[in-house]
């Protein structure tokens, strides 16, 4: 079991007031909050190593290039990787995705297909709209049935056109946890590219990507203890090794000549220039943290929180749960609205109850629109969040709702 009030302690943003009400952070799918250890890893870095990586052979670099490199065997660890050569360090999710679409140019032509959902954030839409474009190929979606991804719906859409599948692990929306291993055998099946944004499963639940079988795996720091500005894309090593790069310059070269240039051998062909060092020590503190909870712990716990909540939610009159209505198959990411009120209006309401959730189209507008709706306010939970939060939060709701009607 998970000693949340232990934990709650080393998130010391978390102990504070906001309009006069304790803070009650409920907006973790959109970043969360940093435990002191990884604060201090980062001030520990800055106040001890800082230097650059895999060029000095002075003390201090070689101190830099070692803790960096260790980091990225942490994350090899986490995910479950074959080799450290299959972990790249890129800005967060969105730089990972854009990096395969950038592949895909090199590979897709008129007439292939890219089938991704409707359900995808807006980082896991865009470049392979443009890389569809580029090419001629055709992006292809699949929809939704009992808010979750049809898996009918995309396996009839799958043929010898479809190159790369793309799809959300949980939806940032939704909260729907999509069937990616099952899905990536069906890819295979057609001889397609299988690519998961793990934004939102990463933080979460267990990542095993040799059993999942997928062929890349994208995830953000920034939404799992860690600082912004650093990520990762997993791939595995022999497509890793077809792929160019994308950047160039300093530290992913081998030998530059006037007219060419070769690369070295992975992970560092990828990651040109000098990269987020402190970020990426900061991340490998931050799973520490997670590694030492448990993941299957943290999952359970956040399950439990879901399973109290979100028919606390249902029962309210006049509010829309969307995404899957069965707790148990339903991540922490809970999107709602209320009738007749606007999203922002309850999200403004809520935060002067000290309650932080988001309100808007969280980046997946093609959803939004699918939904029939223009925004929805969001509530996401992560380990530090309790029960008395969720009460919190639908007592906020409550008081929103009479005042909104003239009651209050």
């Amino acid at each position: 079991m998970l000693d949340i009030k232990k934990i709650r302690q080393d998130f010391l943003i978390l102990d504070q007031i906001v309009n006069d009400e304790p803070l009650v952070y409920l907006d973790n799918a959109a970043t969360t909050q940093k435990p002191q250890q990884v604060l201090d890893a980062l001030n520990d870095y800055y106040h001890t190593t800082n230097a650059n990586v895999h060029r000095g052979v002075h003390t201090l670099a070689e101190r830099a290039t070692a803790a960096y490199e260790a980091s990225r065997e942490k994350v090899r660890s986490f995910i479950n990787a074959k080799s450290t050569k299959e972990v790249l360090f890129t800005r967060g999710t969105t730089t990972g995705l854009n990096w395969l679409a950038k592949f895909a140019e090199e590979i897709l032509q008129e007439g292939d297909e890219v089938l991704i959902s409707i359900m995808e954030h807006h980082s896991n839409i865009i470049p392979w709209q443009e890389a569809c474009r580029k090419t001629g190929a055709k992006l292809v979606y699949a929809y939704i049935k009992d808010g979750a991804l049809d898996v009918d719906d995309l396996r009839s859409k799958l043929s010898p056109k479809t190159k790369f599948v793309s799809l959300a692990h949980v939806s940032n929306v939704l909260g729907a946890i999509a069937p990616v291993k099952e899905i990536a055998e069906l890819a295979h099946g057609v001889g397609a590219y299988m690519v998961v944004d793990g934004a939102q499963s990463a933080p979460h639940m267990a990542i095993d990507v040799q059993d999942l079988d997928c062929d890349f795996y994208t995830l953000s720091g920034h939404k799992m203890l860690a600082p912004t500005g650093i990520g990762v894309l997993y791939g595995k090593e022999e497509i890793l090794n077809q792929m160019s790069p994308v950047e160039f310059g300093g530290e992913m070269i081998d030998f530059v000549y006037e007219q060419e240039a070769t690369w070295k051998e992975l992970p560092w062909k990828f990651e040109a220039g000098t990269p987020n060092i402190a970020g990426a020590i900061a991340l490998g503190a931050a799973l520490d943290y997670l590694t030492e909870l448990g993941m299957d712990q943290i999952h359970a716990y956040e399950q439990e929180l879901v399973n109290y909540v979100l028919p606390k939610l249902q029962a309210i009159e006049g509010l829309t749960v969307y995404g899957p209505q069965d707790p148990s198959q339903h991540a922490g990411v809970i999107a709602f609205n209320i009738d007749g009120l606007h999203p922002h209006d309850v999200a403004t309401a809520l935060d002067y109850e000290g309650v932080a959730v988001r309100a808007g189209h969280h980046c997946a507008q093609p959803l939004i629109n699918h939904l029939g709706i223009s925004s929805a306010a969001r509530a996401s939970f992560y380990i530090y969040n309790t029960k008395a939060d969720c009460d919190k939060l639908v007592d906020a709701i409550l008081k929103t709702k009479e005042f909104f009607n003239g009651t209050f």
